[in-house]
């Protein structure tokens, strides 16, 4: 879906999708032109694309266990000062508490485990909603 070269001040969408890959694509794409034509630089539709993937990749990795054909609910929000993203699997929930802490010596060599402190490194606010399967995080543009 093309948007149009003028900004809607409001951009807000709503999906539902499953857990394929281009699905994921598609939300970060549309995101990444409604930042664009917000005027916001390319520093922060990378901080919100990186972000974004992550918690998708979560959401289908661990939330959904792999299983592609579980829902995925992702809201997202964009003016020109703030992003908003939501991110919500239909999995049991995590403590974000009990995820290793990546950046520990005895976790450096470990493949995974970093996609909660990449988002918080790149956005202003990430808060993890009990039970645990929805990630809310923004983006204030300075």
């Amino acid at each position: 879906m093309r948007m149009s070269s003028e900004f809607d001040p409001s951009w807000r969408r709503q999906w539902r999708i499953g857990g394929e890959r281009e699905a994921c694509l598609q939300i970060i794409n549309q995101t990444q032109q409604a930042i664009e034509s917000a005027g916001l630089g390319g520093t922060v539709a990378f901080a919100v694309r990186l972000a974004m993937e992550e918690a998708m990749v979560n959401a289908i990795r661990h939330g959904h266990a792999g299983d592609e054909s579980l829902e995925i609910k992702v809201e997202v929000s964009v003016d020109a000062s703030e992003i908003s993203v939501a991110v919500e699997d239909m999995g049991p929930g995590f403590d974000p508490d009990a995820v290793p802490d990546p950046t520990a010596e005895e976790n450096l060599t470990i493949a995974s485990g970093r996609g909660l402190t990449l988002m918080r490194a790149f956005m202003t606010e990430v808060e993890v909603v009990p039970p645990g399967n929805r990630i809310e995080m923004r983006y204030v543009a300075k």
